[in-house]
């Protein structure tokens, strides 16, 4: 029985009211008087160098009242901070059809469009540099040619990465069995039902010493107001203190807004220009432009293992398709090989990832950010290996199960570890041993499993200071005001924080406010990225909360003459554990502690914990907790027109401890999801112009309400000894094994092993041509 009245119940989203009804406010929404509009031009080219730019026509335009160009913001900038190397407008040089060249405000939207076709633009053309592999080889021809190091020594790879555990060669050639086969993963886009949007407003204010400085406030659709906050002030050179930063409610992210955009620079800059504020929304096409989605990837795979199914080593070499800026490609890099070393032991294993710019839009942190595409290829060779092994897919998982308290081959600490659950769960809620291979040909199951981080260990720039903290003031009306820096992007942060502090205090959820997201009001969080919201805002949250629990306590101890153990906070009430019909309303028991104490307020921060193997690149991958996930995918294949109709997947995901059951399970779903997208319909190409071949959401395919699969997510509870009450991540981990489990079911079904994704008719008629 749990000791808790709020945390693991069944509990609505404390924003779901707002958003159902239309009453949540987002950027798009916010109108300020006098504000203006803006659109930016984009390059037609690809590839191209910029020779001159005439502005003329365009400011002389009836309504227009700013330009700006490239090199009034030519500061270079970039996510990760050794690898700056956008610009908010281009200065000498595009590098994608769609990069940003000039931008206008203007009265109206109508006026910017037409006067960003007034700007006249003399490009020099350059080649197109589209497929990786030519890219690479290309020394000649080097998109990012201001970089003396690019030109020099790395022409166009944008990071390599080399890393090997042991004698993998050794273990490989001395293993009763190998498999090795050649896997590709297309690239594929967040698309979120809200495009980028921000608002910006610049005050200038008198100083006392007679001069006069400015304050820049922006309201922006971002999940990383922290690290806007940071770019922002490089970029247009002002002191952080100058800038606020305000994330309004979010229509939807997926690591698509986890950096900072041209439109954020372009609208400060414009509202500092003309003194009035101003709004840029991207149209769709330019969200399919402005991209940062899943990196296409090219992998080889070997793995090895004994007659009796032990894994003995396992190798990758990957090619990394990264489009025209680094973004998070760094990062992206290493977990394309760190992410890959659970939930099975590893005795040896090494892997080679080589990220290339291209002439196309950026790739970035999409849903499981780096570590999707490799446990596609991945858990397809397990299945393989399984045939050839003749052992049940499921029986091998279990056989390699890496354990709990365990140190992964690369120096990754596993702490608590619930995949033997997990495969328990969807091995019994599939009726997999009754089923599988048993459906007649056309309808087949699969098997997968996956880990994932719970937050990365360390923040993307080198500091000593909480990655997260959270500010808890309690008000003498009852009122609990929970002030975290947090971005809610629809995962339901908010709510958790709303949870924890009605849990720890006692106080009724009605009763708890939640301000997040505005670097003015809320202590720094680093944002919504890596899974890390519930694990390191929570233990945060918690800290704050009990510094104001026991002085609540004592407060109540000291008038019931008891000790400060023996008073209980929870359902509104303060309880006399000894008696539970002593109490008094948790409002009554906050006054008392406030004419104890004072001023009700206290802090908590979650730190840095030093983590990771002690090599180069080692602490990249590390985290405090990891989450396990296994599915199994009910699948049908139609031999006559090639169409896979995914009926089911059963979502097995172990997220330590469900703070909120409903949330999980929503993460768990909306994961397994865009995983069956990924799998069947997805594809983000560009034709060999650099022209995106569908940027729009008809042209881009995605399962709608009549094609989503049934779901059915299954919890499962190891309780993490770091967690929040034992919490893990459940916002990423649960899509990793969609893919590779709905290729399994494939083959189960009808025989054909798919290596590139996504699984079209095409595909599929001919995997079955190659059989007859």
């Amino acid at each position: 029985m749990s000791d808790q009245s709020v945390i693991g119940r069944r509990l609505r989203k404390v924003d779901g009211s707002a958003k159902a009804t239309g009453k949540a406010v987002y950027t798009d929404d916010i109108i300020l008087p006098g504000m203006l509009h803006a659109k930016i031009l984009r390059s037609p080219h690809a590839h191209a160098r910029i020779l001159s730019i005439d502005t003329s026509e365009a400011e002389a335009m009836p309504g227009v009242r700013g330009v700006v160009l490239g090199h009034e913001m030519p500061k270079r900038y970039g996510i990760i901070p050794w690898t700056p190397d956008e610009q908010a407008l281009a200065v000498d040089k595009v590098r994608y059809i769609g990069d940003g060249v000039a931008a206008v405000a203007a009265v109206d939207e109508d006026t910017a469009n037409a006067a960003i076709r007034k700007i006249k633009v003399e490009y020099e053309v350059l080649e197109a540099l589209m497929d990786p592999k030519v890219a690479a080889a290309r020394k000649d021809l080097v998109i990012h040619d201001w970089n003396p190091r690019q030109v020099e020594k790395k022409g166009n790879i944008s990071k390599h990465v080399d890393l090997a555990f042991g004698d993998v060669d050794g273990a490989l050639a001395s293993a009763d069995v190998v498999v090795r086969n050649e896997y590709f993963f297309e690239g594929t886009t967040h698309a979120p039902i809200e495009p980028h949007c921000a608002v910006a407003q610049w005050e200038e204010t008198p100083e006392s010493d007679g001069t006069v400085k400015g304050k820049l406030t922006l309201w922006s659709a971002t999940q990383v107001p922290h690290y806007l906050h940071r770019e922002l002030a490089a970029v247009l050179e002002l002191d952080q203190a100058q800038i606020r930063v305000i994330q309004p409610a979010l229509g939807g992210a997926f690591g698509g807004k986890s950096e900072p955009f041209d439109l954020e620079f372009v609208v400060s800059k414009l509202a500092m220009k003309t003194g009035r504020p101003v709004k840029l929304l991207y149209t769709r096409e330019e969200v399919f432009y402005s991209h940062r989605g899943r990196h296409p990837m090219l992998m080889d795979f070997s793995t090895g293992a004994t007659r009796d199914g032990r894994l003995t080593g396992v190798k990758s070499r990957i090619l990394i398709d990264g489009g025209a800026y680094t973004s998070f490609g760094l990062v992206t890099s290493y977990y394309a090989g760190q992410l890959l070393t659970g939930p099975y032991d590893f005795p040896t294993y090494a892997f080679d990832a080589t990220r290339v710019y291209t002439n196309k839009p950026c790739c970035g942190p999409k849903r499981g950010h780096g570590s999707v595409q490799p446990r596609f290829a991945f858990e397809v060779q397990l299945d393989e290996l399984a045939v050839k092994l003749g052992m049940d897919p499921i029986e091998l998982r279990r056989k390699n199960f890496i354990g709990d308290d365990v140190t992964t081959v690369n120096g990754q600490k596993i702490t608590s570890n619930g995949f033997l659950q997990c495969l328990d769960a969807v091995e019994a809620a599939s009726e997999w041993k009754a089923r599988r291979g048993k459906l007649g040909r056309g309808r087949g199951l699969g098997v997968a499993g996956s880990m994932y981080i719970s937050g990365t260990a360390y923040p993307i720039y080198p500091n000593d200071m909480p990655q997260s903290g959270v500010m808890v003031r309690i008000d003498r009306s009852g009122v609990v005001a929970v002030h975290c820096g947090g971005s809610d992007i629809g995962q339901g942060l908010n709510s958790v924080l709303q949870y924890i502090a009605a849990e720890e205090l006692g106080a009724p959820l009605e009763a708890v406010r939640v301000f997040a997201a505005d670097t003015d009001l809320t202590p720094v969080d680093l944002g919504a990225y890596s899974s890390r919201g519930t694990f390191m805002m929570g233990n945060a949250a918690i800290e704050a909360c009990r510094k104001l629990k026991a002085q609540i306590q004592s407060a109540v101890a000291d008038k019931w003459g008891c000790g400060d153990k023996a008073v209980q906070l929870a359902g509104g009430y303060a309880v006399f554990a000894g008696d539970t019909a002593q109490r008094m309303p948790v409002q009554e028991a906050f006054q008392l502690a406030e004419a104890k104490f004072g001023s009700l307020a206290s802090t908590g921060s979650y730190r840095t914990e030093k983590l990771g193997g002690d090599y180069r690149g080692g602490t990249i991958g590390a985290s405090p907790a990891y989450s396990f996930t296994a599915h199994v995918a009910d699948v049908s294949v139609d031999e006559e027109t090639g169409v896979v109709t995914v009926h089911k997947i059963w979502v097995a995901h172990d997220c330590g401890k469900a703070l909120a059951p409903v949330l999980v399970e929503g993460q768990m779903e909306g994961s397994a999801y865009m995983g069956a997208a990924e799998a069947v319909m997805e594809i983000q190409d560009f034709h060999d112009t650099g022209l995106h071949r569908r940027p729009s959401l008809l042209d881009y395919k995605m399962p709608t309400s009549m094609d989503v699969p049934d779901f059915e997510a299954l919890i499962v509870e190891s309780a993490d000894p770091k967690g929040p009450y034992g919490a893990k991540e459940a916002g990423e981990g649960p899509l990793h094994p969609a893919i590779p489990a709905i290729a399994n079911a494939i083959f189960d079904a009808v025989g054909v092993r798919l290596r590139k994704t996504p699984f079209t008719p095409a595909a599929v008629l001919a995997g079955l041509r190659a059989q007859a």
